[in-house]
């Protein structure tokens, strides 16, 4: 109860507080004031606190609190956020997320026209900045250094900042030292250093240090440093480090000269050294070292071995972290002593140049502990089977500088070369000498060839940080005394020693990235070296330096083409090849084939015929791929053998095609005779010559369409003498003197067969006819005029056509038919048979001469003449009329051939 009593007369003191600000307001603005006051003013806020501000109403009645509302950056603040104080009174709390400074304004609704009149005085903002409170400083750090032969009367100091800052509200830094009460310095500074300027350096004296951080929000101080002024004080290093004797092979006596006089301040000293060329330092324990010192002597060195020493210092009571820096490089190499280890012997196998001979290079590198520069090695080679020829001892001598012998990398000297046959098994002894002494021997025993002992088990050789790992089981054999590790590049090799327990070991040399090593582990039995190992690995791989050259095999096929490349050489590759992909074109698209890492050649397929194809070949590794050149070729346009097949198929079909041909023309050879060679008639052989009066005539029907009734009257072709001549044409015929004479056609049964006839000449000349008969076969048909077929003739005089034809075509192809020979319903042909009493030339006569001239009867077609169909015996006057209607050569036909009988 009392706590809300207590509450309550705050709030109502506030409340009044702003009421008297408001009040006054007016009167100090005079008449531009606002009827809006926010409070607190402009104040700076201090990031992830609540803030609360308050709006008060003053001077007007138009407006009260609920009216009011607030906006922080644009945005309208939720009313959750408001509280109610009075009717002229409304506070809102926000708690600021952004670091960013920005506005907080109160605001008025348009209420009445005298709030959008003078909207002006109805609105009011502050600005909110934004800040941390400063952090405590931490880790106050001071030192004085040193100036020549005193201490620097500057004094400098460091600090870790605490706590964030905004760009509006920094934190500020003030470093104090007091070194009395009436000596106090200061500096500021926005940084976490800062450096304090005296008169003199107040050695002796107890200083006061401190660090204060302030800002906007607040300040606060740092732990304060209350110490000795000479606490503070860092000196140089030591000078003129030197080692001024060299009396025993194992310790160097070092001097040096102190950095500052002890009036100022008292030191002690740290000192470390270690072998040339090596970072592994050994430091002298800080016990071992009395204070205030100038020389100390180094124990337990190694004998002519060079090393580098260093010293520093820093105040007996000063911090630990206080240490000068160290002093510059001394080195000095230790006196020689006599060799305390044995050389590293090894050998290198390789064929020899005879048959069952190998060649054996012994090699060796200097002891570890060789206490001086080697001068040559003594070497002996004994026959392990004849112990009478064991041989002498063999110095080599060896040319070596300081330089040399001084190196962490051990120098290979090549021994001897020996010749061994492959049933011959050797023990070598080496021994190394210097200027003081000689070294232990060193032994290695030379198996015959085939009876090694067994070699380790899985291999395996990997790299990792940087070096190269291997890791191997021990052969089944306890006897293995120890194993020794090779690497090789070529002809370079290399190797070191492992104890008989290593399963795992690391290459201790210098290896290069993207060289292919042969490493190989031999296991060795008391000096008798076993089988040998071998895997290839690379420190690090790389992409091939070049790609793999290629050629073609041979002419490429129709369809398909072979490439042959070559390895990449071991220098080039990089790495280990994973694939090779060939790539080919033919200018449209890019065909790609993988292939294994062990093949050099393969054979493209399905290639189409007569193209240009453009190919590549790419060698990759785990790193990368290299590129060969590119190589192109043209595919052939016929497969091997095709031109073969298709001259063969072409021959066949042509052959076939011959004999199909002679098997025709064997089968068809009367129709292809008949129509290539036509055969030429016989007239001797036709029914023409079967002509005999000895026949009646029948009186035949004739045909319809057809006349009938003509008369052949047989003249012989030399008596020069016409039967009937031209101007006698129209003379009447006697039916019974020409019924004698009268004959039948005998050829054709149709009535549309014409009637060849054989003719007298038209002219009166006889020796005309003789010269027309020599030529010409001639051909005469009279048809009577009086008659026909001893019909009574009418009354009209009635005129005789003649017809002649003298022609060379052949006769008439009804002729040739038999079966025409005789027409139906004609009359029947009487047969006249030629004797040698008849006047002219007989038949046969007849026959040849129409057979030398090819000559033929010109039929006369009657065919053609208009009938009626239903007449089918004309009458006398009808022919007669008929015939004389048109003339005789619009009713000759087509001459046709002749059959001979």
């Amino acid at each position: 109860m009392l706590d809300d009593r207590l509450a309550l007369i705050m709030v109502s003191a506030r409340v009044l507080l702003l009421w008297v600000l408001a009040c006054l307001a007016p009167h100090a603005e005079g008449e531009n004031y606002n009827h809006l006051v926010i409070a607190p003013q402009s104040p700076v806020l201090e990031m992830g606190t609540n803030f609360t501000a308050t709006c008060m109403i003053i001077d007007t009645t138009e407006v009260t609190a609920d009216d009011l509302y607030w906006i922080l950056s644009e945005t309208v603040v939720p009313r959750e956020q408001y509280t109610l104080i009075n009717r002229s009174a409304l506070s809102v709390t926000v708690v600021p997320t952004s670091e960013k400074s920005e506005w907080l304004y109160c605001l008025c609704k348009k209420k009445s026209s005298y709030v959008i009149l003078n909207a002006g005085r109805f609105i009011h903002g502050i600005f909110l900045t934004k800040g941390y409170r400063p952090g405590k400083p931490e880790n106050l750090s001071c030192e004085a250094v040193q100036d020549r032969n005193v201490i620097s009367s500057n004094i400098s100091c460091k600090w870790h900042p605490v706590g964030r800052q905004t760009t509006d509200v920094k934190t500020t830094y003030t470093l104090n030292v007091i070194v009395t009460p009436t000596q106090t310095y200061s500096v500021s500074t926005q940084e976490n250093c800062a450096i304090v300027s005296m008169k003199i350096y107040p050695s002796h004296m107890t200083l006061d240090i401190w660090v204060e951080a302030h800002n906007k929000l607040g300040k606060i101080e740092s732990e304060h440093l209350i110490e000795d002024a000479n606490w503070f004080v860092k000196t140089n290093p030591p000078s003129d480090v030197r080692i001024p004797e060299e009396t025993f092979p194992t310790s160097l006596l070092i001097k040096w000269t102190p950095p500052i006089a002890k009036v100022y301040v008292r030191l002690t000293y740290q000192i470390r050294y270690c072998r040339n060329g090596s970072q592994n330092w050994t430091y002298v324990p800080h016990v071992d070292i009395a204070k205030d010192i100038q020389s100390f002597r180094l124990q337990n060195l190694e004998p002519y071995t060079v090393y580098v020493i260093q010293v520093c210092c820093k105040n007996v009571r000063g911090p630990l972290d206080y240490w000068s820096e160290w002093s510059t490089n001394t080195t000095k190499r230790t006196p020689a002593d006599r060799p305390k280890s044995k050389p590293d012997l090894w050998k290198i196998s390789a064929e020899g140049d005879g048959v069952n001979k190998r060649k054996v290079v012994f090699i060796c590198k200097d002891p570890v502990f060789a206490n001086g520069r080697i001068i040559r090695f003594d070497i002996k080679i004994e026959d392990q089977k004849d112990k009478v020829k064991n041989g002498s001892w063999e110095s080599v001598l060896v040319n070596r500088s300081e330089d040399d012998s001084s190196s962490s990398q051990r120098t290979i000297t090549s021994l001897k070369q020996a010749d061994l046959a492959d049933k011959e098994s050797v023990k070598v002894s080496v021994i190394a000498v210097n200027s003081l002494g000689e070294s232990p021997a060193a032994s290695l025993i030379i198996p015959q060839k085939g009876h090694e002992l067994a070699p380790v088990k899985d291999l395996k050789v990997w790299s990792r940080g940087g070096q190269l790992w291997l890791e191997w089981k021990p052969p089944r054999s306890e006897a293995v005394s120890e194993y020794v590790v090779e690497w090789a590049i070529g002809e370079q090799i290399d190797w070191q020693r492992e104890n008989r327990t290593t399963r795992q070991t690391a290459i201790k040399g210098n290896l290069e990235k993207f060289v292919c090593y042969k490493v190989s582990v031999y296991p060795i039995y008391s000096g008798l070296t076993g089988k040998s190992e071998t895997k290839e690995a690379f420190l690090e791989e790389g992409v091939p330096l070049k790609g793999p050259t290629f050629r073609l095999s041979g002419t490429p096929g129709r369809n398909e083409a072979e490439l042959v490349w070559e390895e990449i050489p071991q220098s080039k590759r990089q790495g280990f090849i994973t694939h090779y992909t060939i790539y080919y074109t033919d200018g449209t698209k890019v065909h790609d084939v993988t292939v294994p890492a062990n093949t050099t050649s393969y054979t493209l397929r399905l290639l189409s015929g007569d193209t240009k194809y453009d190919t590549w070949i790419s060698a990759s590794t785990i790193r990368g791929s290299a590129k060969s050149s590119n190589h192109t070729f043209t595919t052939a346009k016929y497969a091997p053998g095709e031109i073969e097949a298709i001259v063969v198929g072409v021959s066949l079909g042509f052959l076939f095609v011959v004999l199909m041909t002679m098997l025709i023309c064997i089968y068809k050879k009367d129709v292809i005779k008949e129509n290539f060679w036509p055969q030429i008639p016989n007239p001797g052989e036709s029914t023409i010559g079967n002509w005999s009066p000895d026949y009646p005539l029948k009186a035949e029907t004739p045909k319809e369409h057809c006349v009938s009734g003509i008369s052949v009257l047989d003249v012989e072709a030399c008596d020069g003498k016409c039967v009937f001549e031209e101007d006698k044409a129209s003379l009447p015929l006697k039916k019974d003197k020409y019924l004698s004479e009268e004959h039948s056609s005998g050829i054709g049964g149709s009535s549309c067969m014409s009637s060849p006839r054989q003719s007298v000449s038209d002219s009166d000349d006889g020796g005309d006819m003789d010269d027309t008969t020599a030529n010409t076969i001639v051909y005469s048909s009279v048809v009577a005029s009086n008659g026909y077929k001893g019909q009574t003739p009418s009354s009209q005089a009635q005129q005789a056509f003649f017809s002649r034809s003298e022609s060379t075509q052949p006769l008439l192809d009804s002729e040739e038919n038999p079966d025409m020979l005789v027409q139906e319903g004609s009359r029947q042909s009487q047969r006249f048979t030629r004797t040698s009493g008849m006047d002219g030339p007989d038949l046969g006569d007849f026959n040849q001469l129409g057979r030398e001239r090819q000559e033929a009867l010109v039929p006369l077609d009657f065919c053609s003449l208009e009938e009626d169909s239903e007449q089918t015996t004309p009458t006398d006057g009808e022919s007669a009329d008929r015939l004389s209607a048109a003339p005789i050569s619009s009713y000759m036909p087509q001459l046709g051939g002749y059959r001979p009988q």
